[in-house]
């Protein structure tokens, strides 16, 4: 009988060993989570000008680089992964990504589900139409014939619904534009800052234009609810704000007219 109560206070012992180890790690901020593994693990879609891929296949990008700063203050490297925009706070939840960090509208499901840095850019959400149409389609009424495509769960696809309009829903804004060009699809709504980038002379949709600005909204970075991480980052920004890296990496984009005074 001894020998029976001995193993099992044994047992609980080292239950209760388990849970509080478990407990040490749950009560871990998320800074010391991150600097304990070595990596930021960045969830981003292509969004040319804030993230893409240069020549070699490295991330760039007004974000991507400013999350590289980010990651290199905290004596950790920045890791970039694709995500399913439309599960973002999922993937952070999971601990599949440490933020968002990639031209994210801070919108109300945004706010509600992640801890968010302060916005660091101004956008909005515009129609991207074939140029030899856009004379038709200067008006929201004028539109409401037209197939949209649009990044599935994204700020432009919010806009849609609420004007109750016909779309498709895609993985990527760079895929909206593709169905445009490709006539697929009549017209796509897309970032204003991306638009700016990635249509008009010089660029692979040279025969594409924008119109309407169908709203107005700020960019902000997105961090698991509670982390300790978006005060560290507002911090940061105050910081290359007030020192000029932030506005010469915005310049760098083309991106310094979106750029929020950082105080």
């Amino acid at each position: 009988m001894k020998k029976i109560f001995t193993l099992m206070l044994a047992a609980v012992m080292a239950l209760a060993a388990f849970a509080g180890c478990t407990n040490n790690n749950d009560s871990k901020s998320d800074s010391e989570y991150v600097k304990e593994k070595g990596t930021l693990i960045v969830g981003i879609t292509e969004f040319k000008p804030m993230d893409y891929r240069d020549e070699n296949g490295n991330w760039i990008g007004f974000d991507a680089d400013m999350a590289s700063a980010f990651a290199e203050s905290l004596g950790v490297k920045a890791e970039f992964v694709v995500i399913e925009w439309g599960s973002k706070i999922m993937e952070l939840n999971g601990k599949n990504i440490d933020c968002v960090w990639n031209g994210m509208t801070l919108n109300d499901e945004v706010l509600n589900g992640m801890e968010t840095s302060n916005a660091y850019c101004k956008n909005a959400q515009v129609v991207v139409v074939p140029k030899d149409k856009a004379d038709a389609y200067q008006s929201i009424e004028e539109m409401a014939d037209l197939k949209f495509a649009v990044e599935s769960g994204s700020a432009g696809e919010k806009e849609l619904k609420a004007l109750g309009y016909e779309y498709v829903g895609l993985t990527a804004q760079a895929d909206a534009l593709t169905e445009v060009k490709a006539g697929t699809s009549d017209a796509c709504v897309i970032d204003l800052l991306m638009a700016g980038a990635m249509i008009g002379e010089g660029t692979s949709y040279e025969d594409l234009t924008y119109t309407l600005s169908l709203n107005s909204e700020e960019y902000g970075v997105g961090f698991r609810k509670g982390s300790d991480l978006a005060q560290m980052l507002n911090q940061f920004f105050v910081d290359s704000y007030n020192n000029g890296s932030l506005l010469a990496k915005a310049k760098e984009y083309g991106v310094q007219e979106s750029l929020i005074e950082q105080k």
